[in-house]
């Protein structure tokens, strides 16, 4: 239940600014218009706006897109042939051969040849032919105008993603450090299960960044934070590399118990170290700031294992370059490039 308040949470803008513009899209075709139940309007509303969560605005104009073509297509058909059996089979082909025409992509043609179905299937005569249609392009347009100036994913939503991200990475090395330390083979299996389940928050930021550059990039009123919104998406390659490595390292640790190979104490405080490191890295996303502050600790923790004894086991020196993988991976994140990042680390000594 927790888990799905939070998702309601994150979503009771949407779901406020679809009813809200699905009612005003109802108003504008009845009382300005005065179309005789405008249907379409806050349909063509509820599905446009509904795609835009979490994709790109180009996703919710070609949805809007393929309602019109749709619509259109089933109005135009039911206006000259009426509706039926037959009639339904060729309005699907139409639709999608429409859809294909303009270049549609197989989101489009599914919306052209849903709606031109639901003309057919509900129109009560022809008398309200292209009404249909141009409530539907109503309400279309009119929610791709509320996606552009109210867009429902935050901006800040990447930036919050990302240090949701790190959080967890802070988590996981921490908790692989104390299973080396105690010995403890079945935390350690544990730790590595958290590790592989992390990818999914790393998804939804890759996602949240692409929906916030495309409502910088579209919205007039958004416009001039595009710098801001393009430095945090940014932190998504830095990140994922990280992620890869720390998976690695959670599995060569719980390699290390299993085949009970030497690791040398002072790898866990490496760790640990790293993990405050991280956990910092995260505070300062927390506070709407780029992690530039945390460079200097990263060159301190990969000076640092320079200098450590070298195992003599696999797992022990996999686990030892991981770290120092990560740390160059994470300098990425505060506006060092990667080459750059191997050469503020030393080699091992």
């Amino acid at each position: 239940m927790t888990s799905r308040f939070d998702r309601w949470r994150s979503r009771w803008f949407l779901i406020v600014q679809t009813a809200i513009t699905a009612g005003f899209a109802w108003f504008l075709a009845e009382r300005v218009l005065g179309h005789r139940q405008p249907f379409f309007a806050p349909v063509a509303v509820i599905i446009t706006l509904g795609m835009t969560f979490g994709q790109r605005l180009r996703r919710g104009v070609e949805v809007a897109i393929g309602v019109a073509v749709g619509v259109f297509t089933g109005d135009l058909f039911v206006l000259l042939f009426g509706t039926g059996l037959w009639q339904i089979m060729v309005v699907i082909v139409l639709a999608a051969s429409i859809a294909t025409l303009l270049g549609a992509g197989q989101l489009m043609i599914n919306q052209a040849c849903a709606q031109s179905v639901i003309v057919i299937t509900l129109a009560q005569g022809t008398n309200y032919a292209f009404d249909r249609w141009l409530d539907a392009v109503i309400g279309a347009a009119l929610a791709l105008l509320v996606a552009t100036v109210a867009p429902s994913g935050p901006i800040r939503r990447p930036r919050m993603l990302a240090a949701e991200v790190l959080e967890q990475m802070a988590g996981t090395l921490a908790a692989s450090a104390a299973a080396l330390r105690d010995a403890d083979q079945a935390r350690a299996d544990e730790v590595l299960e958290r590790a592989r389940a992390g990818e999914s928050v790393l998804t939804g930021f890759s996602t949240a960044a692409e929906e916030g550059l495309s409502v910088v990039r579209y919205s007039p009123f958004r416009r001039h934070q595009l710098p801001g919104v393009q430095a945090f998406a940014e932190l998504y390659d830095p990140l994922d590399h990280a992620n890869r490595n720390l998976r690695v390292l959670a599995r060569r640790c719980a390699v290390a118990l299993w085949r009970e190979e030497r690791v040398p104490a002072v790898y866990p405080e490496l760790m640990e170290q790293l993990a405050e490191v991280v956990g910092f890295v995260a505070a300062e996303l927390h506070a709407r700031r780029l992690p530039t502050r945390a460079r200097d600790q990263l060159v301190a923790v990969g000076e640092r294992t320079a200098h450590v004894e070298l195992a003599s086991s696999i797992s022990g020196v996999v686990i030892l370059a991981q770290v120092r993988s990560m740390t160059a991976d994470l300098l990425g994140l505060t506006g060092v490039d990667y080459a750059e990042a191997r050469q503020l680390i030393p080699e091992v000594a």
